[in-house]
């Protein structure tokens, strides 16, 4: 990668084991398993690393974040946060790996190098239940955040490509017989 190109990191963050606070790993794993990036771009699953992932955000100049937003709207209703629209969510920070998350952004400002921003996703519906699983007004949401994910990509330049067969991580070797 040359120092011209513009890196972009599409963060997924969120606790799975917590229904629909899981959601924006949910999306990153389809996005993973289903499209191809052009080297410039990096899709990372954030889980609740919060302020941990402080140089993963450093390193990139533009930054999409897929998560739930809490924006006083109904369950499944998709969001798009940027610019001005971010301090604002700051102050209302709205489940606990938000706070890491955010004081990780908030940390960017004070080594002076804050990535372009956009946060996509969509308003929970059920974020107190234990299960693995999203609701079914989240799971209908993951497509339509996709679509925002890659339009963003497009927005710089960068488009991701969908697969014709599904990607799995670590499966290497599928296609090797015995």
């Amino acid at each position: 990668m040359t120092q011209a190109s513009p890196r972009i990191l599409v963060l997924g963050v969120g606790n799975v084991l917590l229904r629909d606070e899981g959601f924006g790993i949910r999306v990153i794993e389809k996005l993973q398993k289903w499209y191809e990036v052009p080297e410039q771009v990096a899709i990372v699953d954030g889980g609740v690393l919060g302020v941990h992932l402080l140089g993963v955000i450093a390193g990139a100049d533009h930054l999409i974040v897929v998560d739930i937003i809490r924006n006083h709207g109904r369950p499944g209703q998709l969001h798009r946060l940027a610019g001005a629209e971010i301090p604002g969510r700051i102050r209302a920070k709205n489940s606990l790996h938000q706070i890491d998350f955010l004081e990780a952004l908030t940390l960017c400002q004070a080594l002076d190098k804050v990535p372009e921003t956009v946060i996509v996703g969509a308003e929970p519906e059920d974020m107190e239940t234990l299960d693995i699983g999203l609701s079914a007004t989240l799971e209908a949401s993951v497509d339509p955040v996709i679509e925002m994910v890659l339009a963003e990509l497009e927005r710089l330049g960068r488009p991701a490509v969908k697969r014709t067969t599904a990607h799995v991580p670590g499966d290497t070797f599928s296609h090797y017989e015995n």
